[in-house]
């Protein structure tokens, strides 16, 4: 616990003791539970240092992707792989190494893994039967289920299933501002969910003033600033996980061959207690690597987990209590040394006018493999200890006057430790379209940064929607070929911004859409596109600007005419799937069938009705996709991006500004559970007052805990 902070123990035990107090209080007086205790049927239990030292929210890779990839170039070869991933830079080796079966590699072998990682899914057995959803529900609750998934993890899950999200986050020196003073700004995009993901505090006492959000489960804030500087935090692609094949013994499964000899397994026999059951005996084993995962006995085969994220100091975001106290960048730096869990770029701006970036995250040092594919356990893939912390990419004070991040690929040309990053980042286009702005060389103002935090520019329609102008669009009716031109025109004078009031977003995102989708089977073979998930756009865009052969069929022999065909084939199918969805033009992006945000809930797939609706927020109109800075996801219902925002000037602390949807209340009946729900879904932003006067002026409640004897 001492590894988060000096008095990490004291802040840690203090914590869990506070909420065993009201856990205690609940116990006297059951009415101060919300309601969804009583929808379950269960009572909390008291809490211990373990679960605030969990590795809950990971935020971890890669995993997943490393299997899948490995089952993909078993397939069809590493050279196809590469050619329809977006790796950056370069192209990394995925070749397997001949020691290893790849036909036995399977999805199955994660399995336990995915059981350890994965969100807690609530059944209708688990539900009280006066709230449970009717059975004659049934599709809709599977639906709801399957659109809610893990409501708090959407970075958290397996990698390779991210639903195209990621963070923003950036800084301005003083020098390149109105007022003199830096600014930062944060929206972390993680999955839309109620209650909110995110708690905003303010704690202060000896050596503590610091404000802004962390989870509810965790001590200590992990974005905001504390009177000295401010920080935010969006991923960094740090591969801290891989996957290892193991030979077996042929007479014992519990030794495996590493070094040319047999080594054998770690065995721990456990018993699980099962309600209503016997228990169930079970053995754990491990080899020097890490938990075994899967044995495939008939083949010989074992494989386990090697995880950066066990060792001591994985609790994510727990090393954000260090940071708290940071007064100048060398304390910040100190302080991001710490912190192992997850991989991501802080950013820092402080009361000088300083503005620095340091990428974080426990880093294992792979000298003669990518870390993309699985390996075998025989001791020639080891890693080689792990990169201090420091020695990640960094940056203090850049010629360029601002510093921004949005998961893209920010390793320096000639790093000296490639070997300790990954190479899998988003597409690029919330970071241009970032830096664009801030690059025009002009002073900027806190409202300048709130509109960048919200802006709907779509760079990805800059680049697609020009490719229409010398297209033949699909021959049709003429009534087909006039709405055709008509979307076609309008598109062209278009100012690219996925508004949600925009007929012309509602006309380029369906476009998009079917781009996306009809260019998977034109490009990535059949078996192997439940490993490889959808195509990056960055890839997309590439290809239609610079037509591979593949689209050659599609144009008698010519990859040009067959890449306008494709281009004038998914232009018919999208304006004929908004009249089929919407009927007759004009369309809106923001219709509540199209864009919009309706909050799920845990509990929403298995509820009735009723009750859906009491935890449930919304529904409200949206903009923007997946690949604008305000990103809200590439679904018709936003289930991920910013649900909590912070921008503040160093030095004019009063100013800052934040967002936190639905609201701070976790009780669906407490007002405060979703009262900024319609600011937010309207791009709105609330002050963030700091000094003592501002705060006191706007008290709309008062609690004084007063400790047992005190």
């Amino acid at each position: 616990m001492n590894h988060y902070h000096p008095r990490g123990a004291e802040i840690i035990r203090a914590f869990t003791a506070g909420i065993n107090a009201y856990i205690a209080e609940t116990e006297r007086d059951p009415g101060l539970l919300p309601i969804e205790f009583e929808v379950l049927d269960i009572r909390p239990q008291p809490w211990t240092p373990d679960v605030v030292i969990s590795r809950h929210q990971g935020l971890l890779m890669n995993i997943g992707q490393e299997l899948n990839l490995g089952m993909a170039v078993a397939a069809v070869g590493p050279e196809k792989v590469g050619e329809v991933s977006y790796f950056h830079p370069g192209e990394p080796d995925l070749a397997l190494d001949p020691a290893i079966d790849g036909s036995l590699l399977r999805s199955e072998i994660l399995d336990v893994y995915r059981a350890f990682r994965g969100p807690v899914r609530f059944q209708p057995a688990d539900i009280a039967p006066r709230f449970r959803a009717a059975a004659s529900d049934g599709g809709t609750e599977l639906a709801l289920l399957e659109e809610v998934g893990d409501p708090w993890a959407t970075e958290g899950r397996l990698e390779s299933e991210w639903p195209g999200t990621g963070s923003n986050n950036w800084v301005v020196a003083g020098s390149r501002t109105l007022s003199g003073h830096a600014l930062m700004a944060n929206d972390p995009h993680r999955v839309q969910a109620a209650p909110s993901l995110r708690y905003l505090a303010h704690l202060v006492g000896p050596g503590w003033n610091v404000i802004g959000g962390g989870e509810p489960v965790l001590p200590g804030i992990s974005i905001g600033h504390n009177g000295y500087g401010a920080w935010g935090l969006t991923v960094f692609q740090t591969d801290a996980e891989d996957l290892y094949v193991y030979e077996t013994h042929p007479d014992d499964p519990n030794r495996y061959r590493y070094e040319g000899g047999w080594e054998a397994m770690r065995v721990i026999d456990d018993e699980i207690p099962v309600e209503g059951e016997s228990p169930v005996r079970v053995q754990h084993k491990y080899t020097r690597h890490g938990p075994v995962v899967y044995e495939d006995t008939d083949n010989r085969v074992a494989y386990a987990v090697r995880a950066g994220w066990m060792e001591i100091g994985g609790a994510p975001y727990l090393a954000s209590l260090r940071m708290d106290q940071a007064k100048t960048w060398e304390e910040f730096r100190d302080a991001c040394n710490y912190s192992n869990i997850p991989g991501e770029n802080m950013v820092w701006a402080d009361v000088d006018g300083n503005i620095g970036w340091q990428s974080v995250g426990i880093a294992p040092i792979r000298r003669n493999w990518s870390g993309l594919v699985p390996v075998p356990g025989d001791g020639r893939y080891e890693w080689d200890g792990y990169l201090e912390i420091r020695h990640k990419p960094h940056v203090f004070n850049p010629p360029k006057g601002f510093w921004s991040t949005a998961n893209q690929n920010l390793v320096p040309p000639g790093y000296e430790h490639r070997d300790a990053v990954g190479w899998s980042w988003s597409d690029p286009f919330r970071s241009a379209r970032i830096d664009e702005v801030l690059a025009t060389g002009r002073r900027f103002t806190m409202a300048e940064m709130m509109q960048l935090a919200t802006d709907y520019v779509s760079l990805p329609a800059r680049s697609l929607v020009p490719m229409l102008r010398a297209v033949e669009l699909a021959a049709g009716s003429a009534a087909d070929r006039e709405r055709a031109e008509s979307a076609r025109r309008d598109l062209l004078a278009w100012d690219f911004a996925l508004a949600p009031d925009s007929r012309e977003a509602a006309i380029y995102v369906a476009w998009e859409r079917e781009l996306r989708r009809q260019m998977v089977p034109l490009v990535v073979p059949a078996e192997v596109r439940s490993q490889l998930g959808g195509l990056s756009l960055k890839k997309i865009i590439d290809w239609l600007g610079s037509p591979p052969t593949w689209f050659a069929p599609l144009g008698d022999g010519d990859p040009v005419a067959g890449r306008d065909a494709f281009l004038a084939r998914t232009f018919a199918s999208a304006l004929d799937g908004l009249e089929q969805r919407f009927g007759s033009d004009p369309w809106r992006y923001g219709d509540a069938r199209f864009k919009h945000v309706r909050l799920r809930h845990p509990l929403s797939g298995v509820v009735n009705a009723e009750m859906r609706e009491r935890l449930e927020v919304g529904t409200l109109p949206r903009g923007g996709n997946g690949s604008t800075v305000n990103q809200t996801g590439g679904g018709d219902n936003q289930t991920s991006g910013a649900s909590f925002r912070i921008i503040a000037e160093a030095g004019d602390w009063d100013t800052a500004v934040f967002t936190n949807t639905p609201g701070q209340g976790g009780d669906p009946d407490d007002p405060m559970y979703r009262n900024l729900f319609e600011g937010w879904a309207k791009d709105r932003f609330f002050p963030l007052y700091y000094s003592r006067d501002r705060v006191e002026a706007v008290v709309a409640d008062r609690v004084v805990l007063t400790p047992s004897g005190g």
